[in-house]
Formats: structure tokens, C-alpha cells, sequence
């Protein structure tokens, strides 16, 4: 008899992901570098610190007017090695010692990660609290990831716009309760909300959520 050589069975197709887990697996490398920037940002409160000239008398309550401004300022950060770390500009910057807030207008908050990935954070408004553990971008919120050594103005790697961007730096959590769009490469998400913890990578969204995800073609 003539051996007859079966043809091989045909690769079983792997079943096609979620698109929220395809989206989740996309946002999740880019998010904590854009979350670093947010809580850099608590840099600015070293202006909290500055000397303040007093008068000697009795101390009156506070009221919700701002004790001290800066316009126009400028704040940096460098590293041990040297290296520009973090740099936040304002066009203003004011202090309230009866809720110990500071708040900025026009705020840019630019951080270079370790591995030179530059994120850039722009809006119209920033408030943050004592400790700056809670930060809150409003107003044409557009945050950016660039890779290292582009040019501010280069092509982001990932993006997120919206009205409002909120930091916890505690809890290492970004979110936003109002309808923000994400950009990466061809991809795009419009979402009514989000949440992204850093400590367990989980991104989570609600509500009506359309977009397109663009697969990598393989090599």
C-alpha cells in the first residue's frame, strides 16, 4: 500500500478579543506616564513655601481671598543627575489659606519620565489642594505622551482631551466623570467617563462609549 500523507489540520483561529479589553491593553502601557505628569505637578506647591512678610498683631480669620500671587511664574524641578525632572508654568497662581488650595490659570505642566518619554499637560484651570494629593485640571484639558527627545510640538504617541481631568496622587488614580476622547495612532476612544488606577492597571469606563481600535498588522 501507498502511504498517503494527511494534509495538516488548519490553525485554529484564536477567538477575537473584547474591544474593551483590546482597549484596555492599549491604554493601559500609555496612561501611567500621563498620570506621572499629573501628580509632578505637585511640584508647584513648592511655592507654598515662599517667605511671606507679616505684620505683628492679632491674626484675623481667614477669608476665602488668596494671600499671596505669582503671574506670570515658572517652577522646575531637577533631578539628582542634573537633568530638568519637571517644569510647570501659569499665567497665574494664587493661594487661599481659609480652604489651603492653590489655584492657576493656564497651567502647563510638562515631565520627563526616567526613560526620556516626555508627557505634557495643558488647561484652562488647575486646582489642588493642601498636599496635593488631589489635582484637578478644567477647561480644554489635553494632556499628550511624546517619545523621547521629540520636540513639544511633534506628534503625540497618545493624547486624552476633555473638560476635566482629576489626579489622585495617593490613590494613583486619573479619571474623569465628563466625556473625554483618547487618541493612539489610527485608534480613537469617545467615552463618557473614565477611571484608570495605577496600582492594579485597571481602566474601567461607563456610559456610552463608540470609537475605533486599530490592530497592528503582523510581521
Amino acid at each position: 500500500m501507498t502511504p498517503v500523507t494527511l494534509p495538516a489540520p488548519p490553525p485554529r483561529r484564536k477567538p477575537p478579543q473584547p474591544w474593551t479589553w483590546r482597549v484596555q491593553g492599549l491604554l493601559s502601557s500609555y496612561l501611567p506616564v500621563l498620570l506621572m505628569a499629573f501628580l509632578a505637578g505637585g511640584t508647584w506647591w513648592l511655592v507654598k513655601n515662599t517667605p511671606l512678610l507679616s505684620e505683628p498683631g492679632e491674626l484675623a480669620p481667614p477669608r476665602h481671598e488668596p494671600d499671596y500671587r505669582m503671574n506670570g511664574f515658572e517652577i522646575q524641578r531637577i533631578g539628582a543627575d542634573g537633568r530638568l525632572n519637571v517644569h510647570i508654568a501659569g499665567a497665574e497662581l494664587r493661594h487661599y489659606p481659609d480652604t489651603d488650595t492653590v489655584e492657576i490659570d493656564n497651567v502647563r505642566v510638562r515631565a520627563i519620565a526616567p526613560d526620556g518619554t516626555l508627557a505634557i499637560a495643558e488647561a484652562r484651570h488647575a486646582v489642588s489642594n493642601g498636599d496635593a494629593t488631589d489635582l484637578q485640571l478644567t477647561g480644554d484639558v489635553h494632556l499628550r505622551r511624546l517619545p523621547p527627545g521629540a520636540a513639544d510640538d511633534a506628534p503625540a504617541l497618545m493624547e486624552v482631551r476633555g473638560e476635566f481631568v482629576q489626579a489622585l496622587s495617593n490613590a494613583e488614580i486619573l479619571r474623569s466623570h465628563l466625556p473625554v476622547t483618547i487618541r493612539q495612532g489610527g485608534s480613537t476612544l469617545n467615552t463618557q467617563n473614565f477611571e484608570y488606577r495605577h496600582l492594579t492597571g485597571r481602566l474601567t469606563f461607563s456610559g456610552k462609549t463608540q470609537g475605533q481600535i486599530v490592530s497592528r498588522s503582523p510581521r
